[in-house]
């Protein structure tokens, strides 16, 4: 892959479909202004990813030469200079601010509001980059907290209801993950002794263990509760979004494999586009909302 390419990550980029959500549940995307504005936000936050992803790189250039894997990247292994990497960062940042103000949504909503988020996601990860990322367990709220940040965006750009539940169970989806991937680098570092970041060395995979576990659990049970609250089933117009559950279910029990017994939840992003059983679950998912949803608007 072209350095270039590599450095902005564009395989991350399916993380950034967290701001559609919002729109989906809302019966939105067959209205295509409010499907184009999702979209606007969308690609705004693919700029601001690879800006971030830009400013990690070179912070992180001197460890990930030490990585097994990471010493690949483009910075540190001199495929792309730290200058050249701060003149793609900064171009990716301006750009995700100047899509915003060049494309404003179509529902009336001031795009300063709209700016005020990225920069918010902006100077947080920046923050993340250059020092918060060394301490544990605020590293890790720090990620979910970006993904919190893309559904509200989603729901500003579009104009639609965002209930708690969502936010909620973003939240927890994103600790669940991201300890996860945490975990990941505390094998590493009991295997090799190699230190991805500062951090790891205050974690330990019995304590990983234990806290995976537990937001597995949580996340369950806040989605059950989701499917089946009276506010959420008269929203939806149906009592059967409990059976949505089974696929979360067996998702999330899945992940818990890779990461436990398999040991490579390193890349939630790789594991989705790689694993099919974790494909079957999201695809099989997603249609059961679509049924739920918009069933009735396809087919009249």
């Amino acid at each position: 892959m072209n350095p270039i390419i590599s450095i902005l990550r564009p395989q991350q980029w399916v993380k950034n479909c967290f701001v559609l959500l919002p729109l989906f549940f809302n019966g939105g995307f067959l209205d295509v202004p409010l499907l184009l504005s999702a979209m606007t936000m969308t690609l705004a936050f693919c700029f601001a990813a690879s800006g971030i992803y830009c400013l990690n790189d070179i912070c992180d250039a001197e460890s990930d030469r030490l990585h097994p894997k990471k010493y690949l990247r483009p910075v540190a292994c001199g495929a792309v200079s730290k200058r050249s990497a701060f003149v793609l960062m900064a171009l990716c940042m301006v750009a995700s601010i100047s899509l915003i103000c060049l494309f404003p949504c179509q529902v009336g909503v001031d795009i300063t509001h709209l700016s005020g988020i990225i920069l918010l996601y902006l100077l947080m990860n920046i923050a993340y980059c250059v020092r918060l990322k060394q301490i544990a367990i605020v590293d890790v709220f720090i990620i979910a907290a970006g993904y919190v940040l893309r559904i509200i965006a989603g729901a500003m750009a579009t104009g639609v209801f965002l209930s708690y539940w969502m936010v909620l169970m973003t939240f927890l989806l994103a600790l669940f993950l991201a300890f996860s991937k945490r975990r990941d680098d505390v094998v590493m570092y009991e295997e090799t002794n190699i230190k991805a970041r500062n951090s790891i060395a205050r974690y330990n995979l019995p304590f990983m263990n234990q806290v995976i576990g537990i937001l597995a659990s949580i996340t369950m049970v806040c989605y059950i509760m989701y499917t089946v609250s009276p506010e959420v089933t008269s929203r939806f117009q149906s009592p059967f979004l409990y059976v949505t559950s089974a696929f979360v279910l067996a998702g999330i029990i899945r992940y818990l494999q890779i990461t436990i017994v398999d040991m490579k939840s390193g890349s939630p992003t790789k594991v989705l586009l790689e694993d099919r059983f974790i494909q079957a679950t999201v695809l099989g998912w997603l249609l059961a909302f679509v049924i739920l949803i918009y069933a009735d608007r396809l087919f009249i």
